[in-house]
């Protein structure tokens, strides 16, 4: 993610240091029509594109990932091994209303935590230690 940021901020500093260069080739008698394209559309496609790149490498994953989390919180149910935010492996023993879920985390042990704070589906019963 790191990376992709990075490249998008090289890309746009190379746009704007070719379009820093038009008013020099003027001074030095030249035309004012560079490899730019001089104007018009031609002037905001590098821009175009650097958008489209940001949107396609960083926005829509995102969203996309969003979107299955929810799914996900919206379709838990009895037994199901989950994670919360804080890290607590668990089996979900009872769902009360629309938003607190009741998580055993060990023998005798029952926590209530919101439903928006179950981050993932928990790992298969053979790799959790307390899931039995």
């Amino acid at each position: 993610m790191k990376k992709m940021l990075i490249v998008l901020i090289i890309l746009t500093g190379v746009v704007f240091a070719q379009s820093a260069d038009v008013p020099a080739a003027e001074a030095e008698g030249g035309s004012a029509q560079t490899c730019m394209g001089g104007g018009g559309i031609m002037s905001f496609l590098p821009m175009i594109a650097i958008i489209a790149i940001f949107y396609f490498l960083m926005i829509r994953p995102q969203q996309k990932q969003a979107k299955m989390l929810k799914q996900m919180r919206s379709e838990l149910k009895r037994d199901d091994k989950v994670i919360t935010n804080g890290g607590i492996h668990g089996i979900i023993t009872n769902i009360k209303g629309d938003d607190v879920v009741t998580v055993k985390i060990a023998d005798g042990v029952k926590i209530d935590v919101d439903r928006n704070s179950l981050q993932m589906e928990g790992p298969s019963k053979d790799q959790c230690g307390t899931c039995k």
